[in-house]
């Protein structure tokens, strides 16, 4: 079964780049949620987070891996902000569809500050997905295109949350 998620952690350039390598992810596109701005693009997307919609194959990965690598890969204890990237637009979010995601988000949560990988609590806020806009076509797979570009986001010492 093919499920996705909907997850903010900066400029979605970089985590679409990284997540396109993952087991079980068959397909990413960039996008913006959580804004009030109907139809957002990248020059008016007002309260909307950068994000990247995440399809996966259950047979090969689940929820859990997907945040566990989510949260390797950005500092979910910024507030509105990833490196150099500043604004409301590059906050660290979950989106959740239903009852179940919204709660096993929570969970993993939990799971991070309980951790103490990280000196300061994590701020990634959970927000239930009203809809997703599909970025422009030029930010789909950026860096696929433009290999020398920007992006603030590797993966951080310390390795899984679920070992």
């Amino acid at each position: 079964m093919i499920k996705t998620v909907v997850l903010g952690g900066g400029c979605f350039w970089g985590m679409q780049e990284l997540f396109r390598a993952q087991t079980g992810v068959t397909d990413s596109r960039v996008g913006y949620a959580g804004g009030s701005v109907d139809d957002p693009t990248y020059e008016n997307h007002t309260g909307h987070a950068e994000v990247l919609e995440i399809s996966y194959n259950t047979d090969q990965t689940n929820l859990d891996n997907i945040l566990d690598f989510f949260f390797q890969i950005h500092d979910p204890t910024t507030i509105n902000r990833q490196g150099n990237d500043v604004g409301t637009s590059y906050r660290s979010v979950i989106f959740y569809g239903d009852e179940a995601e919204r709660q096993q988000a929570q969970d993993f949560i939990n799971l991070v500050n309980q951790s103490g990988r990280w000196p300061d609590p994590v701020v990634t806020t959970i927000e239930p997905l009203t809809k997703f806009y599909l970025a422009e076509d030029y930010h789909q797979d950026y860096l696929q295109k433009y290999p020398e570009g920007y992006t603030c986001h590797y993966v951080r010492p310390g390795g899984s949350y679920l070992a």
